[in-house]
């Protein structure tokens, strides 16, 4: 093989170099980027035409003159000085050191300032900063590279302007409907009202008035479930509805659903079965919205369905911490350009002229309120076989107490001398599991008795005719939600005197400042915290008055 002559090597050396020093006069005359090189003390050495465009100087003005410091907003490298001492502890001067200090260790370090160019106008820019190395590793400078940032400063600017307007148009729109929806009420409630009158009058009305009064009554209920449905849609997607996720037990939930849902499907001649929960699950949700979700899905099955169809409803581990509820029906099916529309708003699927009313807002809710409870929601469809809709929910253990270990005399049973009044107390409650916890409480303390109500309308009776002694009270209650139940209570004279506790999963500061601020005597969170449950029960005990303003209990005697 022949070997290259010393002409040819000598050649394709010159040319190699002719190679880079024209790749380097092409970086270096970049009009785009600023490219700035700084001795190893941090003087200008270089200054490329694209830094004389940007910063207005020209390269002798700078060079050997100034540091990359001097062209920087001084309180935002003091800033970045501060937040690394802060970060090293130690001490780093507000200078080049500052600007420098990260790539002195090998990193190349990337970061937003401010360039202050010659004229004393300012602009953000993004620079990246890299030592530069001798043979013997050594730093023998620093190598700055800018770009001007303005246009994606402007352009960030205007999209926070925007995502700011459509926030403040999604809280005008939800208030609005809010408002809207009080107003719709007042008229609607006359209309049913005298038109459930005039049904109901002596003599009754005639067969031609009677049905007129059928489909007035059948309007009027639809027109209010769409009210409720607008507002419910418009809270969820603004993202003013509160939820309380807590374990909840399965097998309960899916009673109650079953109770409420199987007369529907015994008017229609559907027959239901609901599978056993095979296990003792508890899901991690908020135990009225995921009712709520199972109830829309189980009575579109019923709705949906053929004459005389099925419907099966299965629980099952889809995974580790994942439980699938699915609700299969033997309806018409969807096709699958269906099934892509099916959780849009008012999108009925070309069911607008059938028999059957709605809203197509039902599922749209459903599949926002799975999402906030961590879950996902999806549907599996067959053309004249039917659909199976699913929903998919993390699990959760089984309700415990929170005791202290370093306080156990909290689980013990309290002594108590003879003669002791016996106290009240009326806990409102949705959830089973909770009000067992509390009743556990209670038979500790042989003195106080509990009562229990289901929901706040429950609680807010209770408590007027049995005056307990003090009301723990849950705050996201299915039908009057706790607060209002406690205000109901707070303007009633006869049960104004009595101290109501939160007892609530919503551990949010503010749900916490405006419950307290809405009159409760206390707020406690779930898990219960055994020692801190006593103590506010017996501070609101201590507290109670008669509506006379005589102290009851230990107080009285």
């Amino acid at each position: 093989m022949t070997q290259p002559s010393t002409n040819d090597t000598d050649l394709q050396r010159k040319s190699s170099l002719l190679k880079t020093a024209a790749l380097q006069n092409s970086i270096l005359g970049s009009a785009t980027f600023s490219i700035i090189a700084t001795d190893e003390k941090g003087i200008i050495q270089l200054f490329n035409l694209g830094a004389e465009r940007m910063l207005g100087y020209t390269a002798a003005e700078v060079v050997n003159r100034i540091s990359p410091s001097d062209i920087h907003d001084q309180q935002e490298v003091g800033a970045r000085a501060l937040a690394l001492s802060e970060e090293l502890g130690t001490t780093i001067a507000p200078g080049f050191e500052a600007l420098a200090f990260k790539a002195s260790r090998g990193i190349e370090d990337i970061y937003e300032l401010t360039y202050i160019r010659k004229d004393g106008s300012r602009f953000p820019a993004v620079v990246s900063i890299t030592a530069l190395r001798g043979e013997a590793s050594e730093i023998i400078g620093y190598l700055l590279i800018g770009t001007d940032n303005t246009a994606r400063k402007l352009s960030d600017a205007s999209l926070n302007e925007a995502m700011a307007a459509a926030d403040n148009a999604n809280r005008a729109k939800t208030d609005f409907l809010s408002s809207m929806s009080h107003e719709l009420r007042t008229p609607l409630n006359a209309i049913l009202g005298f038109a459930q009158l005039m049904e109901s009058a002596t003599p009754p009305p005639l067969l031609a008035q009677k049905r007129s009064l059928e489909q007035i009554l059948k309007a009027g209920w639809y027109l209010l479930e769409l009210i409720n449905e607008v507002l419910d849609l418009a809270l969820v997607e603004s993202g003013k509805a509160t939820l309380s996720r807590e374990p909840v037990s399965l097998s309960e939930v899916m009673l109650e659903c079953r109770a409420m849902i199987e007369p529907q499907a015994q008017q229609r001649h559907i027959t239901m079965t609901f599978s056993a929960v095979a296990m003792p699950w508890f899901i991690d949700v908020d135990r009225t919205r995921v009712k709520q979700v199972l109830i829309n899905l189980l009575f579109n099955a019923v709705k949906y369905n053929k004459p005389k169809g099925t419907v099966v409803v299965e629980c099952s581990l889809a995974r580790p911490g994942v439980i699938r509820i699915s609700i299969r029906d033997s309806g018409d099916g969807l096709t699958p350009e269906q099934q892509s529309h099916l959780f849009q708003p008012f999108n009925r699927l070309g069911r607008e002229t059938g028999e059957e009313e709605g809203t197509g807002i039902g599922l749209v809710v459903a599949k926002r309120l799975v999402e906030l409870m961590g879950g996902t929601i999806g549907v599996t469809s067959t053309v004249g076989v039917g659909s199976e809709f699913w929903v998919e929910l993390m699990t959760a253990s089984a309700p415990k107490l929170a005791a202290s270990e370093e306080h156990p005399a909290a689980a013990t049973r309290s002594v108590v001398p003879d003669g002791t009044p016996l106290r009240t107390l009326l806990y409102v409650e949705d959830n089973p599991a909770n009000l067992e916890l509390v009743e556990q409480l209670v038979t500790r303390r042989p003195e106080w008795r509990l009562l229990g109500a289901a929901d706040g309308l429950l609680g807010v009776e209770l408590a007027r005719g049995c005056r307990p002694d003090v009301i723990l009270m849950d705050i996201n209650l299915p039908g009057m939600n706790g607060i209002d139940a406690m205000r109901v209570l707070r303007a009633d004279p006869a049960t104004a005197h009595i101290p109501v506790i939160a007892l609530s999963a919503n551990a949010v500061p503010r749900d916490i400042e405006r419950a307290l601020e809405a009159g409760f005597f206390s707020y406690l969170t779930k898990p219960i915290r055994v020692n801190q449950f006593m103590d506010v029960l017996d501070a609101a005990l201590r507290s109670t008055k008669t509506p006379d303003g005589l102290p009851t209990g230990r107080e009285a005697a």
